[in-house]
């Protein structure tokens, strides 16, 4: 193992991350500055196309397309 020391080691070690059944993964640290506080109303968030996974679904979910609206 590798201490996460900073976000490069994180981005680095999940980089590196591999599977014998040949999975690779990609990651770049995003260093943008996001506008804090802004709110999503209950409807907006209510159209959203969230389901939550049987392990920890407030930490693991799939986010799907929405629909187009009508």
């Amino acid at each position: 193992g590798h201490p996460l020391t900073d976000r490069r080691a994180v981005v680095e070690l999940i980089g590196a991350t591999t599977t014998r059944t040949g999975l690779k993964v990609e990651c770049a640290l995003d260093t943008r500055i996001y506008e804090k506080g802004l709110k999503v109303s209950d409807a907006e968030f209510a159209r959203l196309d969230i389901t939550g996974d049987a392990f920890h679904p407030e930490w693991n979910y799939t986010i799907r397309p929405r629909q187009p609206e009508e």
